[in-house]
This record gives structure tokens, sequence and C-alpha cells, in this order.
């Protein structure tokens, strides 16, 4: 771990909201360069989940991804800003997370006697950063520690080329925001969960961005 520079301390030191349900970043910004042996792993986990179904078009060495974008454009209704329905490539998509599920085809998974996939029960877990650095680093790197000791975010030029993948995957399909370069604790808890293949309700993360954001 790092500890962050003291003169961030008075805008920079600890973590903002990055949810933005009117920006997404650019994929160039990202400009993520997969080996083959990487993009096979990424694309062997991505059709597991079936996320390849809606959520992903993959060509040789890139993904294309922008549904989740629709559904955030048509998140708010323009007269009052209440959530609706949305209308999303020819299907009307009521923004409920069994709706969102079907429609994404990505079913729940639990493990036997379990009422909670992996990740939810992770998630409600105190999380061991030196797990997760292990995972999404390169090696001697980690998080930058904010004022208080604490961790606050990984750097994109610390993570390895896959998890800048499934970094940018998820701040483009699950928990959208606008500054995608680098990882507060919470999303690196995602991609962590991405790459060592938790199964998740994915429909329930996508609503609940957009219940955070309403």
């Amino acid at each position: 771990m790092q500890m962050a520079s003291k003169k961030h301390k008075s805008s920079d030191s600890r973590p903002q909201d990055q949810n933005d349900n009117r920006r997404f970043q650019s994929e160039e910004a990202w400009n993520v360069k997969l080996y083959h042996s990487e993009f096979d792993e990424f694309k062997v986990e991505l059709e597991r989940r079936n996320l390849h179904k809606r959520l992903a078009n993959l060509q040789e060495g890139s993904i294309d991804v922008a549904v989740v974008k629709e559904f955030y454009a048509n998140f708010y209704s323009p007269a009052d800003q209440a959530p609706k329905c949305a209308r999303i490539r020819g299907h009307l998509i009521r923004i409920v997370v069994d709706s969102l599920n079907e429609f994404l085809q990505t079913p729940v998974l639990l493990e036997e006697g379990e009422s909670l996939p992996t990740y939810s029960r992770f998630y409600r877990l105190r999380s061991d950063p030196r797990e997760m650095e292990a995972s999404l680093c390169i090696p001697g790197k980690g998080f930058i520690l904010n004022t208080e000791g604490q961790p606050w975010k990984l750097l994109k030029k610390d993570l390895t080329t896959l998890a800048q993948t499934w970094s940018f995957f998820s701040c483009s399909n699950l928990a959208p925001t606008s500054r995608t370069l680098d990882l507060n604790t919470n999303k690196a808890r995602l991609v962590y969960g991405l790459i060592t293949r938790m199964d998740m309700n994915i429909g329930g993360l996508i609503s609940g961005q957009m219940t955070m954001m309403a």
C-alpha cells in the first residue's frame, strides 16, 4: 500500500461518489491491450456468466459494450425525473431485478443451502485489501491510502491488464462512472469478485446503482 500525498488532503483525500447517470468514460481512455491468453481467459469467464449475450459483443481482442448505457439513458423521465420502464432495443423493460436478469439472460446462481450468491455474501464482509491487491495489481503495487491510513483507491496504471479489462467492463455496464481511470474500494471489490469467479446477481447490481442515482 502507498500513502496518498498530503497535498491532496483538502479535496482529494477521500473517495468521492463516482456514479453519474449522464456520462460514461470513453472506451478509448482505457486503451487496454490483452494478450491472446488473457483475452481467452476473459472471454471464457464472460461466457460462463452469460454476460456476452446482452452486455457485450466480443470481437477478437476488443469488447463492444453498450446495452446498459441505454438502460441508464432511459432511466429518468424528462418531465419529472421519476424512474420508469425503458424501451431497450425494442423491449419494454421494467427497472426491477427480475426483469433485468430476464432481459440480460443472467440467471442468479446459488450454492446449495445458500440464499444469496457468492458476491453478495462477500460484499457484506470486511474485505482484505491484501487479497484484492494480490489479484488485481502488478507485483509491488497496491492501494493508495487516504490521510487516515485506510485503503482509498487502486491506480489504473498499477492494475494488471486483465483487471483493467474487467474494470472497464464493470464501469461501463455494471456500475457506471464518469471517472474510470482508478478504482475506489467499492469498485475494486466488484472487479475482485469478477476476477475470482464469484457468482453475482447482475440485475441486482445494476438495479442498486439505479436506486443510488435516483
